[in-house]
Protein backbone atom coordinates (compact mmCIF):
# COMPACT_ATOMS: atom_id res chain seq x y z
CA UNK A 1 0.00 0.00 0.00
CA UNK A 2 1.16 3.16 -1.16
CA UNK A 3 1.15 5.41 2.13
CA UNK A 4 4.69 7.08 1.21
CA UNK A 5 6.42 8.42 -1.59
CA UNK A 6 9.35 5.98 -1.39
CA UNK A 7 6.86 3.12 -1.22
CA UNK A 8 4.75 4.37 -3.86
CA UNK A 9 7.77 4.80 -6.22
CA UNK A 10 9.22 1.02 -4.87
CA UNK A 11 6.10 -0.10 -5.97
CA UNK A 12 6.06 1.70 -9.46
CA UNK A 13 9.16 1.01 -10.06
CA UNK A 14 8.73 -2.90 -9.16
CA UNK A 15 5.08 -2.93 -11.20
CA UNK A 16 5.69 -0.51 -14.35
CA UNK A 17 9.34 -0.07 -15.00
CA UNK A 18 12.43 -2.71 -13.85
CA UNK A 19 12.10 -5.76 -15.95
CA UNK A 20 11.00 -9.07 -14.04
CA UNK A 21 13.98 -10.67 -12.76
CA UNK A 22 12.26 -13.93 -14.29
CA UNK A 23 12.70 -12.61 -17.84
CA UNK A 24 15.83 -11.26 -17.31
CA UNK A 25 17.29 -14.96 -15.81
CA UNK A 26 15.49 -16.36 -19.07
CA UNK A 27 17.05 -13.76 -20.99
CA UNK A 28 20.39 -14.35 -19.87
CA UNK A 29 20.29 -18.01 -20.13
CA UNK A 30 19.10 -18.10 -23.40
CA UNK A 31 21.76 -15.41 -24.47
CA UNK A 32 24.40 -18.00 -23.73
CA UNK A 33 22.51 -20.80 -25.13
CA UNK A 34 22.67 -18.56 -28.53
CA UNK A 35 26.27 -17.99 -28.35
CA UNK A 36 27.01 -21.84 -28.01
CA UNK A 37 24.40 -22.09 -31.18
CA UNK A 38 26.83 -19.46 -32.72
CA UNK A 39 29.74 -20.66 -31.78
CA UNK A 40 29.00 -24.02 -34.23
CA UNK A 41 28.48 -22.33 -37.49
CA UNK A 42 32.39 -21.80 -38.58
CA UNK A 43 31.55 -26.21 -38.52
CA UNK A 44 28.44 -26.51 -40.44
CA UNK A 45 29.29 -27.84 -44.06
CA UNK A 46 28.83 -25.83 -46.87
CA UNK A 47 27.59 -23.14 -44.83
CA UNK A 48 31.28 -21.08 -45.31
CA UNK A 49 30.68 -19.06 -42.16
CA UNK A 50 33.86 -17.12 -41.32
CA UNK A 51 35.76 -18.03 -38.22
CA UNK A 52 34.90 -16.73 -34.63
CA UNK A 53 37.25 -14.84 -32.57
CA UNK A 54 37.17 -17.06 -29.27
CA UNK A 55 36.67 -14.37 -26.15
CA UNK A 56 36.45 -11.64 -27.71
CA UNK A 57 32.07 -11.42 -27.93
CA UNK A 58 31.12 -8.87 -25.97
CA UNK A 59 27.42 -8.42 -24.59
CA UNK A 60 26.19 -4.63 -24.93
CA UNK A 61 23.10 -2.05 -25.11
CA UNK A 62 20.88 -1.15 -22.38
CA UNK A 63 19.64 -4.99 -20.80
CA UNK A 64 23.85 -5.80 -20.47
CA UNK A 65 24.28 -2.16 -18.49
CA UNK A 66 21.11 -3.01 -16.45
CA UNK A 67 19.28 0.14 -17.89
CA UNK A 68 16.69 -1.42 -20.12
CA UNK A 69 13.03 -0.80 -18.70
CA UNK A 70 9.93 -2.98 -19.38
CA UNK A 71 9.29 -4.95 -21.84
CA UNK A 72 11.96 -6.46 -22.52
CA UNK A 73 12.28 -5.92 -26.29
CA UNK A 74 15.86 -7.17 -27.30
CA UNK A 75 19.16 -8.41 -26.12
CA UNK A 76 22.30 -6.91 -28.39
CA UNK A 77 25.41 -9.13 -28.70
CA UNK A 78 28.29 -8.52 -30.41
CA UNK A 79 30.27 -11.75 -32.03
CA UNK A 80 33.84 -11.18 -32.73
CA UNK A 81 35.18 -12.76 -35.97
CA UNK A 82 38.55 -13.05 -36.69
CA UNK A 83 40.88 -11.64 -39.37
CA UNK A 84 42.59 -14.50 -40.81
CA UNK A 85 45.32 -12.34 -42.16
CA UNK A 86 42.70 -9.14 -43.21
CA UNK A 87 44.24 -5.57 -42.49
CA UNK A 88 42.36 -2.33 -42.07
CA UNK A 89 43.08 1.40 -43.29
CA UNK A 90 41.52 4.28 -41.80
CA UNK A 91 39.86 7.11 -43.23
CA UNK A 92 38.43 9.48 -40.49
CA UNK A 93 36.25 7.70 -38.84
CA UNK A 94 35.56 5.23 -41.43
CA UNK A 95 37.52 1.69 -41.75
CA UNK A 96 38.43 -0.49 -44.81
CA UNK A 97 39.22 -4.21 -43.86
CA UNK A 98 41.50 -5.22 -46.47
CA UNK A 99 41.37 -9.18 -47.23
CA UNK A 100 43.65 -9.66 -50.30
CA UNK A 101 45.92 -12.13 -48.02
CA UNK A 102 42.83 -13.01 -46.09
CA UNK A 103 41.54 -16.54 -46.03
CA UNK A 104 38.70 -18.19 -48.03
CA UNK A 105 35.89 -17.61 -45.96
CA UNK A 106 36.29 -13.75 -45.93
CA UNK A 107 37.60 -13.36 -49.63
CA UNK A 108 34.06 -14.87 -50.26
CA UNK A 109 32.60 -12.05 -48.47
CA UNK A 110 34.62 -9.10 -50.01
CA UNK A 111 34.78 -7.22 -53.10
CA UNK A 112 38.03 -6.48 -55.04
CA UNK A 113 39.61 -7.53 -51.72
CA UNK A 114 37.45 -5.18 -49.63
CA UNK A 115 35.97 -6.63 -46.64
CA UNK A 116 31.99 -5.50 -47.60
CA UNK A 117 29.97 -5.00 -44.05
CA UNK A 118 26.68 -5.67 -45.58
CA UNK A 119 27.97 -8.97 -47.39
CA UNK A 120 28.74 -9.95 -43.61
CA UNK A 121 25.40 -9.11 -41.72
CA UNK A 122 23.81 -11.20 -44.67
CA UNK A 123 25.83 -13.78 -44.28
CA UNK A 124 24.99 -13.86 -40.54
CA UNK A 125 21.27 -13.35 -41.48
CA UNK A 126 21.31 -16.47 -44.01
CA UNK A 127 23.27 -18.49 -41.15
CA UNK A 128 20.87 -18.05 -38.21
CA UNK A 129 18.04 -20.36 -40.00
CA UNK A 130 20.15 -23.21 -39.07
CA UNK A 131 19.71 -22.15 -35.47
CA UNK A 132 17.29 -24.54 -33.63
CA UNK A 133 14.34 -22.67 -32.42
CA UNK A 134 14.88 -20.34 -35.72
CA UNK A 135 11.58 -17.92 -36.49
CA UNK A 136 13.52 -15.48 -38.69
CA UNK A 137 16.15 -13.19 -38.89
CA UNK A 138 15.95 -9.56 -40.56
CA UNK A 139 18.58 -6.85 -40.86
CA UNK A 140 18.19 -3.81 -38.48
CA UNK A 141 17.07 -0.76 -39.59
CA UNK A 142 21.04 0.57 -39.48
CA UNK A 143 22.49 -2.23 -41.04
CA UNK A 144 24.81 -2.87 -38.32
CA UNK A 145 23.19 -5.91 -36.98
CA UNK A 146 20.99 -9.66 -37.65
CA UNK A 147 17.79 -9.33 -36.10
CA UNK A 148 17.62 -12.82 -34.59
CA UNK A 149 13.61 -13.85 -33.96
CA UNK A 150 13.17 -17.72 -31.82
CA UNK A 151 9.83 -18.93 -31.24
CA UNK A 152 11.00 -19.51 -27.30
CA UNK A 153 11.17 -15.77 -26.48
CA UNK A 154 9.26 -12.56 -26.72
CA UNK A 155 12.55 -10.91 -27.39
CA UNK A 156 14.79 -10.51 -30.48
CA UNK A 157 18.52 -10.23 -30.50
CA UNK A 158 20.57 -8.30 -32.11
CA UNK A 159 24.16 -9.59 -33.43
CA UNK A 160 26.45 -7.79 -34.24
CA UNK A 161 29.61 -8.97 -36.53
CA UNK A 162 32.67 -7.15 -35.23
CA UNK A 163 36.30 -7.43 -35.71
CA UNK A 164 38.53 -6.44 -32.90
CA UNK A 165 41.46 -4.41 -33.75
CA UNK A 166 45.33 -4.29 -32.56
CA UNK A 167 44.61 -1.15 -31.16
CA UNK A 168 42.02 -2.30 -28.89
CA UNK A 169 38.74 -1.10 -30.45
CA UNK A 170 36.26 -2.93 -32.08
CA UNK A 171 34.72 -2.48 -36.13
CA UNK A 172 31.27 -3.31 -36.63
CA UNK A 173 29.16 -2.32 -39.77
CA UNK A 174 28.40 0.91 -40.77
CA UNK A 175 25.48 0.11 -42.70
CA UNK A 176 26.94 1.44 -45.83
CA UNK A 177 29.81 -1.52 -46.61
CA UNK A 178 32.22 -0.33 -44.77
CA UNK A 179 32.87 -0.39 -40.92
CA UNK A 180 33.48 1.79 -37.84
CA UNK A 181 34.40 1.94 -34.79
CA UNK A 182 32.76 1.30 -30.96
CA UNK A 183 34.00 0.14 -27.72
CA UNK A 184 30.73 -1.00 -25.58
CA UNK A 185 32.98 -1.57 -22.80
CA UNK A 186 33.35 2.02 -22.16
CA UNK A 187 29.89 2.81 -21.32
CA UNK A 188 29.27 -0.33 -19.25
CA UNK A 189 32.28 1.27 -17.27
CA UNK A 190 30.90 4.84 -17.17
CA UNK A 191 28.00 3.87 -15.65
CA UNK A 192 29.32 1.05 -13.33
CA UNK A 193 31.88 3.84 -12.02
CA UNK A 194 29.04 6.03 -11.51
CA UNK A 195 26.59 3.53 -10.22
CA UNK A 196 29.60 3.03 -7.51
CA UNK A 197 29.96 6.09 -6.47
CA UNK A 198 26.60 7.14 -5.74
CA UNK A 199 25.40 4.68 -3.11
CA UNK A 200 24.18 2.16 -6.23
CA UNK A 201 21.27 4.71 -7.30
CA UNK A 202 22.03 5.16 -10.71
CA UNK A 203 20.79 2.49 -12.16
CA UNK A 204 17.25 2.76 -11.27
CA UNK A 205 17.52 6.51 -11.43
CA UNK A 206 18.07 5.86 -15.24
CA UNK A 207 15.56 3.10 -15.20
CA UNK A 208 12.44 5.64 -13.79
CA UNK A 209 13.51 8.79 -15.92
CA UNK A 210 13.67 6.31 -19.03
CA UNK A 211 10.11 5.76 -17.96
CA UNK A 212 9.13 8.99 -18.23
CA UNK A 213 11.14 10.13 -21.23
CA UNK A 214 8.93 6.80 -23.21
CA UNK A 215 6.20 8.13 -22.11
CA UNK A 216 6.17 11.84 -21.32
CA UNK A 217 8.35 13.94 -22.71
CA UNK A 218 7.69 16.00 -26.11
CA UNK A 219 9.88 14.58 -28.19
CA UNK A 220 11.16 11.25 -26.76
CA UNK A 221 14.73 11.16 -26.56
CA UNK A 222 16.71 8.14 -27.82
CA UNK A 223 17.27 5.82 -24.95
CA UNK A 224 21.46 5.91 -25.73
CA UNK A 225 21.45 9.57 -25.64
CA UNK A 226 18.75 10.18 -23.03
CA UNK A 227 20.90 7.48 -20.43
CA UNK A 228 24.06 9.71 -21.52
CA UNK A 229 22.39 12.97 -20.11
CA UNK A 230 21.61 11.40 -17.00
CA UNK A 231 24.91 10.29 -16.36
CA UNK A 232 26.41 13.68 -17.08
CA UNK A 233 23.60 15.06 -14.43
CA UNK A 234 25.14 12.22 -11.85
CA UNK A 235 28.73 13.25 -12.78
CA UNK A 236 27.69 17.14 -12.89
CA UNK A 237 27.22 16.36 -9.22
CA UNK A 238 29.07 16.31 -6.02
CA UNK A 239 27.14 13.24 -4.81
CA UNK A 240 23.41 12.28 -5.38
CA UNK A 241 21.41 12.71 -2.97
CA UNK A 242 20.08 9.28 -0.87
CA UNK A 243 16.77 10.04 -2.04
CA UNK A 244 16.01 9.07 -5.75
CA UNK A 245 12.91 11.75 -6.19
CA UNK A 246 15.18 14.44 -4.66
CA UNK A 247 17.22 13.28 -7.02
CA UNK A 248 14.73 13.43 -9.98
CA UNK A 249 13.37 16.57 -9.75
CA UNK A 250 17.20 18.05 -9.93
CA UNK A 251 17.47 16.23 -12.78
CA UNK A 252 14.42 17.70 -14.03
CA UNK A 253 15.70 21.35 -13.52
CA UNK A 254 18.97 20.24 -15.32
CA UNK A 255 17.53 19.38 -18.45
CA UNK A 256 16.00 22.46 -18.81
CA UNK A 257 19.52 23.65 -20.29
CA UNK A 258 21.35 20.91 -20.39
CA UNK A 259 19.22 20.15 -23.69
CA UNK A 260 20.19 22.94 -25.35
CA UNK A 261 23.74 21.65 -25.35
CA UNK A 262 26.12 19.49 -26.77
CA UNK A 263 25.83 15.55 -25.48
CA UNK A 264 29.36 14.01 -26.87
CA UNK A 265 29.63 10.21 -27.27
CA UNK A 266 31.34 9.09 -24.25
CA UNK A 267 33.32 6.44 -26.40
CA UNK A 268 35.18 9.70 -28.82
CA UNK A 269 33.47 8.34 -31.83
CA UNK A 270 30.12 9.62 -32.84
CA UNK A 271 30.82 13.51 -31.87
CA UNK A 272 28.23 15.26 -30.68
CA UNK A 273 24.90 13.15 -30.78
CA UNK A 274 22.47 15.89 -29.21
CA UNK A 275 20.50 16.32 -32.87
CA UNK A 276 17.70 17.72 -32.18
CA UNK A 277 16.85 20.76 -34.06
CA UNK A 278 16.11 24.10 -31.33
CA UNK A 279 12.58 24.08 -31.56
CA UNK A 280 12.82 20.74 -30.61
CA UNK A 281 15.04 21.21 -27.60
CA UNK A 282 12.81 24.51 -26.72
CA UNK A 283 10.17 21.72 -26.76
CA UNK A 284 11.60 19.34 -24.30
CA UNK A 285 12.98 21.88 -22.06
CA UNK A 286 9.24 22.60 -21.45
CA UNK A 287 8.24 19.99 -20.66
CA UNK A 288 11.32 19.49 -18.26
CA UNK A 289 10.70 22.80 -16.67
CA UNK A 290 6.82 21.64 -16.69
CA UNK A 291 8.12 18.29 -14.54
CA UNK A 292 10.29 20.24 -12.34
CA UNK A 293 7.99 22.70 -11.17
CA UNK A 294 5.47 19.90 -10.37
CA UNK A 295 8.83 17.45 -8.63
CA UNK A 296 9.11 20.56 -6.54
CA UNK A 297 5.69 21.02 -5.37
CA UNK A 298 5.86 17.10 -4.83
CA UNK A 299 9.55 17.40 -2.59
CA UNK A 300 8.07 20.75 -0.35
CA UNK A 301 4.63 18.91 0.02
CA UNK A 302 6.73 15.63 1.61
CA UNK A 303 9.36 17.21 3.41
CA UNK A 304 7.58 20.77 4.32
CA UNK A 305 3.93 20.04 4.53
CA UNK A 306 4.06 16.48 5.76
CA UNK A 307 1.68 16.00 3.08
CA UNK A 308 2.34 12.07 1.90
CA UNK A 309 -0.93 12.18 0.06
CA UNK A 310 -0.32 15.67 -2.15
CA UNK A 311 3.52 14.26 -2.58
CA UNK A 312 2.23 10.97 -4.16
CA UNK A 313 -0.83 12.74 -6.33
CA UNK A 314 1.95 15.15 -7.81
CA UNK A 315 4.41 12.37 -8.47
CA UNK A 316 1.61 10.81 -10.13
CA UNK A 317 0.94 13.31 -12.79
CA UNK A 318 4.81 13.74 -14.00
CA UNK A 319 4.62 9.75 -14.33
CA UNK A 320 1.01 9.02 -15.10
CA UNK A 321 -1.42 6.67 -14.33
CA UNK A 322 0.78 3.56 -13.40
CA UNK A 323 2.17 5.65 -10.56
CA UNK A 324 0.08 4.60 -7.24
CA UNK A 325 -2.54 6.21 -5.55
CA UNK A 326 -2.19 7.31 -1.82
CA UNK A 327 -3.69 3.65 -0.41
CA UNK A 328 -3.64 1.95 -3.48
Amino acid sequence: MATSVNSAFSTFNNDYVNLLKDRTDKARASRNWLYSQLNKLEDKDDLNFPFKYDGWHINYGSFERRTKIRELDDVDLMFCLGGNGAYYSKYGNEYTIHTPNAGARLKYLSDSNILNSRRVVNKFKSSLSTIEQYKSAEINSRGEAATLNLSSYEWVFDIVPCFKTDTDIYLIPDGNGNWKPTDPRIDQKRITTANQNNKTLVLQLVRTLKYWNRRNSTYTISSYLFENIVINFVNSRAELNGYNDINIRDFFYYLISAIFGSVYDPKGFQGDMNTFTFAEKEAISRKADWAYEKAKDAVNAELTDKDQKKSINLWGEIFGTNFPTYGQ
